[in-house]
């Protein structure tokens, strides 16, 4: 792997690590059920790899993202967020047909279509304007629905929450994804790097949240488990209510 290869796919990494790592957990929801503790065997080691993770974006991505959020214009961002959404456009088309979506799969299509051609080049949400849907799925899914179901979770380094079979879909994904490799191949890193900055901008709401859970391991496992499990399988799973938790503590901690 070149020097510059690996520059690109660390800080798509970063990106990854962030998106997933800010899913939303409801504040009503029960105690955690035997699943979520049953899925998480190597917590030990995940704990340890979200502290290193943490810490990178706490010194290099976050910082960026705090500043691109303050000195750029709210249409700017919106473009861009469109521009780089468009281009996964053709692996998620891919991934609905190998899934037996097909319908999904041609609307996919559809949007990249009228969003490359009258959106300039994927600027505009123009498919949206014409109330085109918008579907999210990646090779993780497809291969749950091939039969890999059951999969472990485990803290990625820089990769972030996963499961060992969306690991690995994450990992296939990024080296090999067409219209994107082919941009970054053209533009060089830059192009990568905005792309981290600009999607991590959008979940800074989420980062205070997350610095006032009780847990901030357990609060995002949680949260990635139940965001994976209704992407899947259209079912929730029972989640501890964390600001209950919290009023409840008498200040004391045992470890």
């Amino acid at each position: 792997m070149t020097p510059e290869r690996l520059i690109k796919l660390t800080i798509v990494c970063l990106l990854a690590s962030q998106c997933i790592a800010c899913a939303t957990v409801p504040s009503n929801s029960a105690d955690v059920g035997p699943s979520v503790a049953e899925s998480d065997p190597w917590e030990p080691f995940n704990r340890s790899v979200y502290a290193f993770n943490n810490q990178v974006d706490s010194i290099v991505l976050r910082p960026l993202a705090q500043t691109y959020d303050q000195i750029t214009p709210r249409p700017a961002k919106r473009g861009v967020s469109n521009f780089f959404d468009n281009l996964t456009s053709p692996w998620i088309t891919g991934q609905l047909l190998l899934q037996g979506r097909f319908r999904d799969g041609s609307e996919q299509f559809g949007r990249f279509f009228i969003n490359t051609v009258y959106g300039v080049g994927g600027l505009f949400d123009m498919a949206d304007r014409h109330q085109l849907p918008n579907h999210e799925t990646d090779l993780g899914a497809t291969l749950a629905k091939w039969g890999w179901q059951e999969s472990r979770f485990v803290m990625l380094p820089l990769l972030g929450p996963s499961t060992l079979r969306d690991g690995l879909g994450q990992i296939t994904e990024i080296l090999v994804e067409p219209m994107d490799q082919e941009l970054r191949k053209r533009t060089g890193p830059g192009v990568t790097a905005l792309d981290v900055v600009q999607t991590r901008s959008g979940f800074l709401g989420m980062d205070e949240t997350i610095a006032e859970s009780y847990d901030a391991y357990a609060f995002i496992r949680d949260g990635w488990l139940q965001r994976r499990q209704y992407q899947l399988y259209g079912e929730e799973t029972a989640l501890p209510d964390y600001d209950d938790f919290l009023e409840e503590d008498d200040g004391s901690f045992s470890p």
